[in-house]
């Protein structure tokens, strides 16, 4: 890791939230916000005082109408935007849900096999780090953006 990340702070701070069971995975097509059309995994801001378990359980409940169960957590995300936007999210995974699924106007939601993932839909750098956390692995990562092209990037594997 170089310098520019030692040094580093978000602008903002949000959570990913990828509930995995029965060999698929639940995503979203966002409807909204940032990456709008793109395909990725409930989640969103973290808000003030709040843990960012309890961001990701909360932002999957109201985004599409369930509430996660296992959920721990796998890794993180460093965005850096070249119109100097900057995001920490934190992602979770977790082993199943309550409830029942619901489309709302935030997101679609699309319960997908875990070999199927459509990331040719999904933010350019998800390819990169979304199979190990599948596989269980945990990581660090480290990206720059220009728009929703990926410039640089640096992922760190946790020793299994």
């Amino acid at each position: 890791m170089d310098d520019y990340w030692i040094q580093w702070q978000p602008r903002e701070r949000a959570t990913l939230c990828f509930i995995i069971k029965d060999g698929e995975i639940l995503l979203i097509r966002k409807k909204r916000g940032l990456g709008a059309g793109k395909i990725n995994a409930p989640g969103g801001r973290i808000e003030p005082g709040e843990l960012p378990i309890d961001c990701a359980i909360r932002e999957t409940r109201e985004e599409v109408g369930v509430c996660p169960v296992g959920v721990l957590p796998k890794g993180t995300l460093h965005f850096q935007f070249k119109d100097g936007y900057s995001l920490h999210c934190t992602v979770f995974t977790a082993t199943g849900c309550h409830g029942d699924l619901i489309e709302t106007d935030e997101a679609i939601p699309i319960w997908t096999p875990l070999d199927g993932i459509p990331y040719h839909e999904m933010w350019e750098d998800d390819v990169h780090w979304l199979p190990g956390v599948i596989a269980g692995r945990e990581f660090r990562a480290y990206f720059h953006f220009d728009g929703e092209v990926m410039l640089t990037k640096n992922v760190i594997w946790e020793k299994p």
